[in-house]
């Protein structure tokens, strides 16, 4: 099992992406817990393509993106963006990534100039402190046989990820209130380039947020294989500087399921209270018949 400072520069590494042309990327992916490319990778991957033709002064305010088909981990994957607009405050871009000839995924971005301007929040939610929380490597393998553990703790070694209370793989036949909180930050530190900390927010984002829908029937998701889903969209606001090798409080819930699919929202928090990123997704999520 790679140690975690090795997995980060892994990861890294993986969201580097080849300039192919002026506007065309080329990344490569790596197996992940279920037998398609990880939706947070192929997210990063096109932000960090958009984030490549943009001037360095305009920060990430927002993407929406839709994940149209399954991504093969065993091929590359091609970004191509188009520059949608140039504006004085605004820049607009538009990402597609394709594999096998077919479009497997896109994504809108928006990046503003720094501006002054209203200022106002919700406040966080409680939480206990990360540091009081188990690791990863000591939480997993008291709920999942050992060998899905040990694969879940490998696919996410460049993440220290912490759960507030029992994830849904760990109460599996009791519903709870569907609602889930989680600390993460990066397992190494991480330069001072902005978009690399949105990249790398982005990434983790699509990890954890599907859960509390299957909090609200009493399932235990992909890891026990008691559903079958996957993402069908999903959209972040950056609100606020932040750092994602400090940790943050990914404040989960899921206000409704219906129709084979669930809608999952959150809310992301540096640790000393500052509303950083707002994100809402929703997922393919059905019972095995």
């Amino acid at each position: 099992m790679p140690q975690s400072h090795n997995a980060l520069d892994d990861l890294l590494d993986l969201l580097d992406l080849e300039r192919i042309e002026q506007d065309i990327f080329r990344g490569e992916s790596r197996p992940s817990i279920v037998p398609r490319v990880f939706g947070g990778q192929v997210a990063a991957q096109a932000l960090v393509a958009a984030g490549r033709t943009v001037p360095a002064d305009r920060l990430a305010h927002s993407l929406h993106a839709y994940f149209l088909r399954a991504g093969d981990p065993g091929a590359p994957i091609v970004y191509t963006v188009d520059r949608i607009r140039d504006g004085r405050s605004f820049t607009t871009r538009r990402v597609v990534a394709v594999q096998h000839g077919q479009p497997i995924f896109h994504l809108s971005a928006s990046f503003q100039t720094y501006e002054e301007g209203l200022d106002h929040q919700v406040d966080m939610a409680p939480a206990p402190d990360p540091e009081s929380l188990p690791t990863p490597a000591e939480m997993l393998p008291r709920h999942l046989p050992r060998e899905v553990a040990d694969r879940l703790i490998e696919a996410r070694a460049a993440v220290d990820l912490r759960y507030a209370e029992t994830p849904p793989w760990g109460t599996v036949g009791t519903p709870r209130e569907p609602r889930s909180q989680v600390w993460f930050r990066t397992n190494g530190k991480l330069a001072d380039d902005p978009l690399l900390h949105v990249v790398l927010a982005t990434y983790v984002s699509d990890m954890t947020l599907l859960d509390s829908i299957l909090l609200a029937h009493g399932r235990g998701g992909w890891a026990v294989g008691d559903v079958v889903g996957a993402s069908l969209d999903h959209a972040m606001w950056f609100h606020r500087p932040f750092r994602a090798d400090e940790w943050l409080l990914y404040d989960q819930e899921s206000p409704t399921a219906s129709g084979g699919r669930g809608l999952g929202q959150a809310r992301i928090y540096t640790q000393d209270g500052r509303l950083a990123i707002s994100v809402i997704q929703e997922g393919v999520v059905r019972v095995p018949r």
